[in-house]
């Protein structure tokens, strides 16, 4: 087992709390994924971390895990159809990089210095030798074009990307810049974020168990700050196309049927793809 015990304390927690939650999929008897890079970041105290966020609450680590699936599935769709850049914004611990490697396919991952450190060392010492490149600083205050094409991004080719789990510790006024970004400066592109509504944010939907789990992040120095129901109103204010758009209640319905959802977060949990104009 790899010791990052010592890492910890480095990285910001929910990279560690995500990242366990996108690993225990491997242990279904059918998963919806493989992820077998992600064990690299993982010990007895990340496990510890994201029991303390899951408690009682299945949703918190159910959501996570289908999420993966569904931007597993875009991203091959994607590069089906000839997709040439992968960009993952906030990346954490996302392993899409070695696992959905392709080829004359680029990756892109922007993060904190730290968390890029950490990923550059685990990948060295498991011998992950994938090309990508790993862009440390914040997309929000540098923006995040600027900062791609001082690494060696083409804003001319066909692009996605992946902004998972970024949207509710941001603003309004955040998001909206980030897709502007995207649509002033790229070509063919789409991306794919998910978003929690108003409600779960503001600890209003009625179920204590939502509102528990709000508060866990926030005790742990990671609230969430942003929320919204509206999506045809927000790809209408940055000129975006909506190519797709669900609930994690409609992927739990989906991917388990016969299990039962236990909580209404999943239908306040949005997750779509945008893309750029016709």
């Amino acid at each position: 087992m790899n010791d990052v015990s010592s890492d910890v304390r480095e990285v910001t927690g929910t990279a560690f709390v995500v990242a366990e939650f996108r690993a225990r999929e491997n242990e279904e008897p059918h998963p919806l994924y493989r992820d077998n890079v992600v064990p690299i970041f993982l010990d007895e105290r990340t496990r510890a971390a994201a029991d303390r966020i899951r408690a009682d609450f299945p949703a918190g680590e159910h959501m996570p895990r289908l999420r993966t699936r569904y931007y597993d599935d875009r991203l091959d769709e994607q590069i089906a159809n000839g997709c040439r850049q992968v960009v993952i914004l906030g990346s954490g611990l996302d392993t899409r990089a070695v696992r959905k490697a392709a080829p004359n396919v680029a990756y892109f991952e922007i993060e904190d210095d730290r968390t890029i450190a950490l990923k550059k060392a685990r990948y060295a010492a498991n011998g992950i030798t994938q090309p990508m490149t790993l862009i440390p600083g914040d997309y929000v205050a540098s923006g995040v074009i600027r900062m791609l094409a001082a690494h060696g991004f083409d804003t001319r080719l066909p692009s996605f990307f992946i902004w998972e789990g970024n949207t509710m510790y941001l603003t309004r006024q955040a998001v909206m810049t980030v897709l502007r970004d995207l649509k002033e400066n790229l070509g063919r592109f789409a991306i794919s974020f998910d978003y929690m509504d108003e409600a779960v944010v503001e600890m209003t939907t009625g179920d204590a168990g939502a509102t528990a789990f709000v508060e866990r992040f926030a005790a742990m120095g990671a609230p969430w700050t942003f929320g919204f129901h509206d999506l045809t109103a927000l790809a209408d204010e940055a000129g975006l196309t909506i190519a797709d758009a669900t609930t994690m209640g409609n992927l739990f319905r989906t991917y388990w049927p016969g299990r039962a959802m236990q909580s209404v977060i999943y239908d306040h949990y949005g997750i779509c793809t945008l893309t750029s104009p016709a």
